[in-house]
């Protein structure tokens, strides 16, 4: 994201927050406190005329954003480096529309969380005003996030509030996001501990760049003893403190493409060692596990990576990615309302097209009729005729009828094979019924047999939901043992590591303790060495007393008198000393 567009998000938020009567403008006054904070934590020398000097021929009333953009560009946005603290410039902004926009009625996050989100909003949503954060935004944030608490996805729950938004809204704001992460309606089962830190891994990732972090040891380059760190794994260095409030820096590791990240054999105790190859030095690393050893290796070289290959953070450019195709396929789907369109204008088309059709039909009706009434009063003639026709038939009838008495037996005949026909039609109308009969009976076992189908599928199904039930159980059962599994992992490691100081320690105690019997035998030999000689001078010399120049330093008084030597003496031998201790917990 370019620096500008990123800066005028956090602004756009600052600018709507003095927006009061939501008309769109904000007054001159609030104009010049805001574009005051701005030059402030931008490091932008500030000029207090230079407002009133943009606006001079405008009236005295409020400014709206389209007003003010040509001063932000040209006095502000146009003068900024990025020598600035950007989290300071996002709570700068954060401040200002928080104290109007934030409902913290049912939230169960802090106002610190809910900057963080806000942050987290800011680099998702789409480069559009006002600013909203779309469905696959709001997906990608909501598992990244169920990742970091450690929970699982769960792909139903978000479908369905997916159907209730698109009821709505395609999108959120960034109080709905907030609203939505806050009220824990995807953290069920989740304390706000466990969703604040989910909150601030999110955070880290995205909008500070940091791919991981942790404590692990580091060996020192001069006394080259192993110190534990919270490192830092930025896309281009490496950092490390004291502990993981960030109170105290010790130092960077700077990568670039030469760097590279090599796993070490087991050393000195250590059994989880890397080292970082740098092109002015190397750096020892130990790690607490094997696992997180090989997930800092392999973090490490994706960022070596994407360093060679002068490519940005893998976040960003999957976002990038999202952009490039959420906006083609809204090109694609502008391209197929284009085509819509021009199908209903050819549909349109069409319609006239059959309208004039209909007109034509209508004409061609009109015409029919004509032809119709006159055919009618043609065949009003031909009845004429057909009627004077009719009279001559009837002489023929009665010619006719007394042929018809002659056939009259052979109706007889004709109408006892009617009766036999009739007879037949009585049984086959029987047979009729019989066989609907059969059909009903058959409708009846067809009905029987569906309604057995429809049992033997519910029946299925609630077995379905049983065995669901019981996969669910066996994945809650499993994750717990890999807890406890992990668990025991860092208690056995703990117990190791106290072994081994244990053991360091007892060969120590017996390195000092052979040292204290040698000294103790060394006072025993000059005790007897002493007396022996005073026995000698006394012996042979009685009561005299040897007198020897001594030193000309200071001597160190015993509780027997004067001793035999200086202070200065006495430190080289305690010197010497603590030399000959620490040779032996070295070699060790």
């Amino acid at each position: 994201m370019a620096l500008r567009d990123e800066l005028l998000k956090a602004i756009w938020h600052a600018f709507t927050s003095l927006d009061v009567d939501k008309s769109g403008k904000v007054s001159k006054s609030q104009l010049k406190v805001l574009s005051h904070n701005l030059c402030t934590v931008m490091r932008i020398p500030h000029d207090p005329v230079a407002l009133e000097e943009h606006f001079k021929h405008d009236d005295e009333g409020p400014v709206s954003t389209q007003g003010y953009m040509p001063y932000l560009n040209k006095f502000i946005l146009d003068k900024v480096q990025d020598n600035f603290d950007r989290q300071d410039f996002n709570r700068m902004c954060w401040t200002l529309c928080a104290r109007k926009n934030l409902n913290r009625t049912h939230l169960l996050i802090s106002d610190e969380d809910a900057f963080k989100i806000w942050c987290i909003f800011n680099f998702l949503s789409e480069d559009k005003y006002p600013l909203a954060i779309v469905n696959e935004e709001i997906e990608y944030f909501l598992r990244k996030l169920t990742e970091a608490m450690g929970g699982s996805w769960v792909e139903e729950r978000f479908e369905d509030y997916k159907l209730e938004l698109s009821i709505k809204q395609q999108c959120l704001s960034v109080w709905e996001l907030i609203t939505l992460v806050g009220t824990g309606t995807f953290s069920k089962g989740m304390d706000c501990q466990t969703l604040s830190m989910g909150i601030t891994e999110v955070f880290h990732e995205l909008i500070l760049d940091i791919f991981k972090q942790g404590y692990m040891m580091k060996k020192g380059h001069k006394r080259k003893n192993w110190t534990e760190r919270w490192f830092l794994l930025r896309p281009n260095s490496i950092s490390y403190y004291v502990s993981e409030n960030l109170a105290e820096k010790k130092g960077d590791i700077v990568l670039n493409g030469n760097c590279s990240v090599e796993s070490l054999p087991d050393k000195e105790g250590k059994k989880c060692l890397f080292y970082i190859k740098c092109s002015d030095k190397s750096y020892e690393i130990n790690a607490s596990d094997k696992k997180r050893k090989q997930e800092w290796i392999q973090a490490i070289q994706m960022c070596i990576s994407l360093l060679k290959l002068g490519r940005s953070a893998p976040h960003c450019e999957s976002r990038q990615k999202r952009r490039e195709l959420r906006q083609k396929q809204q090109a694609e789907q502008e391209e197929l309302e284009l085509r819509m369109r021009e199908l209903q204008t050819a549909n349109e088309n069409k319609q006239h097209q059959l309208e004039a059709m209909r007109k034509k039909l209508e004409e061609a009706a009109a015409n029919a009729a004509e032809e119709e009434r006159s055919r009618l009063q043609i065949q009003t003639e031909l009845q004429d005729r057909y009627r004077m026709d009719l009279e001559r038939e009837k002489m023929v009838r009665q010619e006719m009828e007394e042929q018809v008495a002659q056939k009259s037996s052979e109706l007889e005949q004709y109408l006892q094979r009617v009766r036999e026909l009739e007879d037949m039609y009585h049984r086959l109308e029987d047979a009729l019924e019989d066989e609907k009969r059969a059909r009903q009976d058959e409708e009846t076992v067809r009905r029987l047999q569906a309604r057995l189908l429809e049992e033997e599928a519910a029946k299925r199904a609630e077995l379905e939901q049983i065995h669901l039930h019981q996969q669910r159980a066996i994945s809650e059962t499993e994750a717990e043992k890999q807890e406890l599994r992990k668990e025991r992992t860092a208690q056995e490691n703990a117990l190791q590591a106290a072994m081994l100081q244990l053991e360091q320690l007892e060969n120590e105690r017996q390195g000092v303790l052979e040292q204290y019997q040698e000294v103790v035998q060394k006072l025993e030999d000059a005790a007897k060495n002493t007396r022996t000689w005073k026995h000698k001078v006394a012996h042979h010399e009685g009561l005299v007393h040897l007198i020897q120049p001594g030193s000309k330093g200071p001597q160190k008084i015993t509780n027997w008198g004067p001793a035999a030597f200086t202070e200065a003496e006495l430190s080289l031998r305690e010197k010497d000393w603590q030399e000959r201790k620490n040779r032996p917990a070295q070699t060790q």
